[in-house]
């Protein structure tokens, strides 16, 4: 599979991470385990069809999908001739440029996208990225939403903060949070500070060095002891942590 990532233009970046485009490079069918990231990402199938979701979902070709919030690992079989566009949308990023009733819905799901709401694209060349910016660019509807500091603590201290903690610094209730998180990011700000903690643990564990072990970075990272950080690598990515 060759992946590669690109940039949006300045203006998107508080709500685009990055488009990027995977396709087939081997005459064979390639498996590919695909990691949570805290993401909604859009999909432009260009290629042929081929089965993701741990082959539970057939990706039709030249359809568009909407992929919400992960919380586990998933899988899927690149086909030689797969050809995928992606835009990878920030949290609350999705929001900016669409509306939708509560993205708690999809959490977990790949469902249809309406293709209407999406520039044309038949294929992928130097000026595929300018069209993506200039349509998001002359969608981009700025709001002035109260959880992108509520996410900022969150991610500032790695996940390593109580959601009361983090209300009472933002003048507001667990259960207001719970309620606007499920809506505009779907899932719940535990689940998200759970999964900041988690990605913090993996960083440390890819650059541990010989005076640190799985316990101290375990608890360098807010876990309660191994166990519980195993626990949690297992559900993200189906390794071990030593396997990481």
């Amino acid at each position: 599979m060759a992946y590669q990532e690109f940039q949006p233009h300045p203006i998107l970046k508080p709500y685009i991470d990055a488009y990027w485009l995977s396709q087939g490079d081997r005459p064979e069918p390639v498996r590919q385990r695909i990691y949570p990231d805290g993401c909604i990402d859009i999909i432009l199938n260009l290629g042929g069809e081929f089965l993701t979701d741990s082959g539970v979902l057939k990706m039709k070709s030249h359809s568009a999908y909407l992929v919400g919030t992960m919380t586990r690992y998933k899988d899927t079989v690149m086909q030689s001739d797969t050809v995928l566009i992606g835009i990878r949308f920030k949290p609350l990023g999705f929001t900016a440029f669409f509306k939708f009733p509560s993205l708690h819905e999809i959490t977990e799901k790949t469902i249809d996208f309406n293709n209407n709401l999406l520039p044309e694209i038949h294929r992928c060349d130097s000026g595929t990225i300018f069209l993506l910016n200039k349509f998001f660019c002359d969608r981009l509807s700025v709001r002035d939403h109260s959880l992108f500091g509520v996410i900022e603590t969150i991610n500032r201290k790695n996940g390593i903060i109580s959601i009361e903690e983090v209300a009472k610094k933002h003048f507001t209730t667990g259960r207001q949070l719970e309620r606007k998180f499920r809506q505009y990011v779907g899932i719940s700000p535990k689940e998200y500070a759970n999964f900041m903690r988690y990605r913090y643990a993996f960083q440390l564990i890819k650059k541990k060095s010989f005076d640190k072990n799985l316990l101290d970075i375990a608890l360098d990272s807010g876990f309660y002891d191994h166990a519980h950080l195993t626990n949690e690598v297992k559900k993200y990515s189906g390794l071990l942590a030593s396997q990481l």
